[in-house]
């Protein structure tokens, strides 16, 4: 053999020594263990821990202001507008003097009245004056009744019984009269009550005739001008035209249709945070009131919260974006709403185990919040769930997990 041919066959026994020299030197990797998969080829799986923390369930749902109160002003008599006080956009107090009607046959009647009142009361001083008058005749014939009936019983034949018969007859006729009398006194004092009724109801209907202001509001609508015939409002066989419209703005209701799914869940007192587009302004307020029963058409519950407005910076018909917090956990369990499949009344998730193995796991679920929802049972707190597209993973594969961090995307955020 050639001196070539030895050094060749020597540098390489030398790099086949080197290589096995490395190969055996070397920890064990991930590639040696034949339980374990490749990591190359091993399917990423993006997880997500289970975790405590303060949650609330809430719902976001548009609504409108509305004043709190709001009413046409109808004329109670029928009449002419002698003078009308206020136009649109006037503010106004309650009680204050919005119009003033001309009704003339009303003031005939009202001076009718007064008239009759008067005459009644006539009637009752004639009418004690007869009763007076048969009061005295009646204790003079009874007197003298008596004195004839004492002597005729004193000493016989002394009185004519006719005398005496005729005396007890006039005391008997003029008792009569008393009470004739009497009762005539009696129906007059009913008269005066009756007239005296009479002039109120017509002073009452006059004082009509002066439209006032049921409430301290503005005027948002007006119907009527001076000399416009106006109907009663209390006709029912009649299309009454109101006089104006007054709105109560100093506070307003935000009136919100609760869906029928919901509504249960609805409670006085309830927070509720509203953002008004118009403004690009958030306030917060509770539940005021709330019907209790559902719209037959819309399948919803009027549900109204009020607001104080005494600036005037909200107006009567402004949408809102109004968030009411339906409970509240302070320290629930829950996971990523992207973790959980629900199927009717049923939800699972899938976890992992200590092994990076896939497992589906049945959960109760509690209160659903904004990205994530409360698990009653099933999960324990420091448990890994999958988060995303379920559908590529089977249960028992073993996977490359990649923890998402609570609050970067994909990972559910805050409840």
């Amino acid at each position: 053999m050639t001196s070539k041919k030895w050094i060749g066959a020597a540098v390489a026994l030398l790099a086949v020594t080197a290589g096995a020299r490395r190969w055996f030197g070397r920890s064990p990797t991930e590639a040696d263990d034949t339980d374990h998969p490749v990591a190359g080829d091993a399917v990423i799986a993006a997880v997500a821990r289970i975790e405590r923390g303060p949650m609330d369930s809430t719902l976001t749902i548009a609504g409108e202001f509305k004043p709190f109160q709001d009413v046409d002003v109808h004329a109670k008599v029928a009449g002419y507008i002698q003078k009308i006080y206020v136009d649109v956009g006037d503010h106004v107090k309650q009680g204050q003097t919005l119009a003033m009607l001309e009704v003339p046959e009303l003031a005939a009647q009202l001076s009718g009245a007064d008239a009759a009142l008067r005459r009644a009361k006539e009637e009752i001083r004639r009418e004690q004056g007869d009763v007076q008058r048969a009061e005295s005749a009646h204790t003079a014939a009874h007197s003298m009744y008596v004195r004839l009936k004492q002597a005729s019983e004193q000493q016989r034949g002394l009185v004519a019984e006719q005398e005496v018969d005729d005396a007890q007859a006039k005391d008997l006729e003029t008792g009569a009269q008393v009470s004739s009398a009497q009762a005539a006194l009696s129906a007059a004092e009913q008269q005066v009550e009756i007239s005296a009724a009479n002039q109120r109801q017509f002073r009452a209907m006059s004082n009509y005739t002066r439209i006032v202001a049921p409430f301290t509001g503005v005027v948002t609508m007006r119907y009527a001008d001076t000399g416009s015939l106006v109907a009663a409002g209390t006709s029912s066989s009649t299309q009454a035209i109101p006089v104006v419209r007054i709105a109560e703005v100093s506070r307003l209701r935000l009136v919100l249709p609760i869906p029928e799914s919901l509504a249960a869940q609805i409670h006085l007192g309830a927070p509720v945070r509203v953002h008004v587009p118009a403004l690009d302004k958030d306030i917060t307020g509770k539940v005021s009131r709330f019907a209790d029963s559902l719209d037959m058409q819309t399948r919803t519950m009027q549900t109204e919260i009020d607001f104080e407005n005494r600036d005037g910076k909200f107006i009567p018909g402004m949408y809102t974006e109004a968030q009411l917090t339906l409970a509240q956990r302070p320290s629930a369990l829950s996971v990523p709403l992207e973790a959980v499949t629900q199927s009717g009344n049923s939800a699972t998730v899938l976890i992992l185990t200590a092994t990076n193995s896939v497992e589906e796991r049945k959960v109760t679920l509690g209160i659903q919040g904004r990205s994530r929802v409360e698990v009653v049972s099933g999960l324990k707190e420091g448990d890994r769930v999958v988060i995303g597209n379920r559908s590529q993973f089977r249960e028992g594969e073993k996977v490359q997990p990649k923890e998402i961090a609570p609050g970067s995307p994909g990972s559910g955020g805050a409840s």
